[in-house]
């Protein structure tokens, strides 16, 4: 082969692969951001279930997803979510026994001195609605399907 046609082979295939890479990034629409603060309750209860969905898809509810459990659940709140897991053999975080393949968190409200947030997972069969109170110390406490709202 000579040095034409090499040239001229080697521009089409950047031609080609240039005009690929603008059509898929012209139909991906415009740019996604995600931003949050560590003081704020509901950054803190996103960022938890964000990595905990991880760890458990990655490495099958290994050390990182306990790691997870002990940095973001209270100690008392842990020991409860245990036995609640014992008792109901699902996963007491996302309250069942698969990993959903989504997530939406949104602010709830004030509940005293604690913040309560709505945990939306979408599983393949559905969603299912959480609620996960927080403290002031950013921890959660409660994980549970009714509101502490009335």
């Amino acid at each position: 082969m000579n040095s034409k046609t090499r040239t001229a082979l080697v521009a089409g295939v950047l031609t080609v692969g240039l005009g690929l890479g603008t059509a898929v990034q012209a139909s991906a629409g415009p740019p996604r951001s995600v931003s949050g603060k560590p003081s704020d309750n509901l950054t803190r209860v996103a960022d938890f279930y964000g990595a905990y969905i991880d760890a458990v898809i990655d490495e099958d509810s290994g050390h990182l997803g306990k790691a997870l459990r002990s940095h973001y659940l209270t100690a008392g709140f842990q020991k409860g979510l245990n036995a609640w897991e014992a008792k109901n053999h699902a996963n007491g975080v996302l309250r069942a026994q698969n990993v959903p393949l989504a997530w939406k968190v949104a602010d709830n409200g004030s509940i005293g001195r604690n913040t309560e947030v709505v945990v939306t997972l979408t599983f393949g069969s559905g969603k299912v609605k959480l609620f996960v109170d927080v403290n002031r110390g950013h921890q959660i406490f409660r994980i549970d399907t009714k509101s502490l709202r009335k």
